[in-house]
């Protein structure tokens, strides 16, 4: 079979692999599409610290069950649509027993501690699959572990309908939250350097967006949010200005979740943190939104095909991801499909 394939930093390529025979326990799943990550690209550069090498990239997976456990918990058959769910947990330590299986201390990703499926056939454990709408696009479904996300993201803050949500960062990661917080019945507030993402902001219905590198971000936010600033402040670049800033963006009393992950430690002010009573929360992968990213996704709540940049074959993701890496500004989100 074949499968996306790196050596080592800047070597990638379409390796020639034997077909994987599934474990106690597990499914094997023909792989039918397969999303582009920016922690793919990250893998690519050497830069994402967590990566072993060598290493087959992908969890943005979504394929058809051909072989699975009869007694498999959920009940699902060969045959069945689904979409895999790629953090896999010990649940037996204490974030796994109060249920954020995201923030397992031996957590373990696909594509970064182990091997990815970016690949034609990949096995995995058979009760992290979660089954496919009958009429949802293998290119959607992959495009749900994207959503679940900014979802999670939005949730640590506890987002409320009429609530200002300031979202730092607009990427694929952000520009998905502002779509769930206008979902939400919330006012998305994106900011963000370059006025071209801004612009395909407004297009995917963002109400507010600013450029912070063209106006004062804090005194718009105060405009925009009659005084109060945003209730919730989601950070999604990873930039050490950026979380320094959310101190700033934030109202009273509001919340701010950290999504991007900064290569240094940021400083910051804990007399703004006291004065203003701001919750600061992690924001780590996602637990248990798979779900709801799916109805939201087939009842069009969050048109995710919307920041599809294109399709493309197994065979064409090695010149792909080399593109994306030399061209960002280009890119979206790109879909492998089978």
């Amino acid at each position: 079979m074949k499968a996306v394939y790196l050596s080592k930093p800047w070597e990638i390529s379409i390796m020639e692999r034997e077909k994987p025979v599934p474990q106690p326990g597990e499914a094997l799943i023909r792989i039918m599409s397969a999303g582009i990550c920016g922690s793919d690209i990250g893998a690519f550069r050497g830069t994402n610290g967590l990566v072993t090498y060598p290493r087959t990239i992908g969890h943005e997976l979504a394929g058809i069950i051909e072989e699975i456990p009869a007694d498999n918990k959920k009940g699902l058959k060969v045959g069945d649509k689904v979409i895999l769910d790629p953090y896999i947990y010990c649940g037996d330590c204490y974030p796994c027993s109060i249920g954020r299986t995201n923030c397992c201390t031996s957590l373990q990703v696909l594509g970064v501690h182990r091997e990815g499926g970016m690949a034609e056939y990949f096995c995995h454990p058979a009760d992290m699959l979660i089954k496919m709408p009958d009429d949802m696009s293998w290119t959607d479904a992959a495009m749900a572990e994207p959503l679940t996300i900014s979802l999670h993201g939005i949730h640590r803050g506890g987002l409320k309908a009429g609530e200002y949500c300031a979202i730092i960062g607009a990427g694929p990661i952000g520009l998905v939250a502002g779509m769930v917080a206008e979902a939400y019945g919330a006012h998305a507030i994106l900011l963000d350097l370059v006025q071209e993402r801004l612009d395909f902001a407004k297009k995917l219905g963002i109400e507010y967006v600013i450029n912070s590198k063209e106006e004062n971000p804090e005194e718009r936010i105060r405009e925009i949010t009659g005084g109060v600033m945003a209730q919730q402040v989601m950070e999604c670049s990873g930039a050490n200005a950026a979380v320094r800033s959310t101190l700033d963006y934030v109202s009273h009393a509001g919340r701010i979740t950290l999504t991007g992950w900064p290569k240094t430690e940021t400083s910051l002010p804990t007399d703004i943190i006291t004065r203003k009573e701001i919750d600061i929360r992690g924001a780590r992968t996602s637990a248990n939104e798979f779900e709801e990213a799916i109805d939201m996704i087939c009842s069009k709540k969050v048109d995710m095909a919307k920041i599809l940049t294109k399709t493309i074959t197994i065979g064409e993701a090695p010149e792909t991801i080399r593109d994306i890496e030399k061209n960002p500004s280009l890119y979206m989100k790109v879909v492998v499909t089978m």
